[in-house]
């Protein structure tokens, strides 16, 4: 294999460990978006304030994460049709190397530019 052949098999491996990473991140971000309690008897305010900013910032890291593994559910989908590795926009391959990067890179590095 030379260096601008895409290795399927070792990409559907890194997207699959990827994915399992991002999931098993879950209870712990699930944890911090929890409802924060309003009772000022129990909080104080500032903590209130506290648990509202790390409950926001939960929720934006999760809105994140979700979308990756939207991306990595697509590249398993382009791995298994045989079109992964393809600039979506241009069609040509995307460097092996840009993949290593992020597997679930749908633009070469070019397009990603513009």
């Amino acid at each position: 294999m030379n260096d601008d052949e895409i290795d399927i098999p070792h990409f559907r491996q890194r997207l699959h460990e990827l994915r399992a990473e991002i999931e098993g991140q879950t209870q712990s971000r699930d944890d911090a978006r929890a409802t924060v309690e309003l009772d000022q008897t129990r909080v104080g305010r500032l903590s209130r304030m506290d648990a509202l900013q790390q409950q926001a910032m939960a929720q934006a890291t999760n809105q994140r994460a979700q979308l990756t593994l939207t991306r990595i559910t697509s590249a398993l989908k382009r791995c298994d049709d045989g079109s992964y590795g393809e600039c979506l926009r241009c069609g040509e391959l995307i460097n092996p190397r840009r993949l290593e990067v992020d597997p679930a890179a749908t633009l070469c590095i070019d397009c990603a530019e513009q």
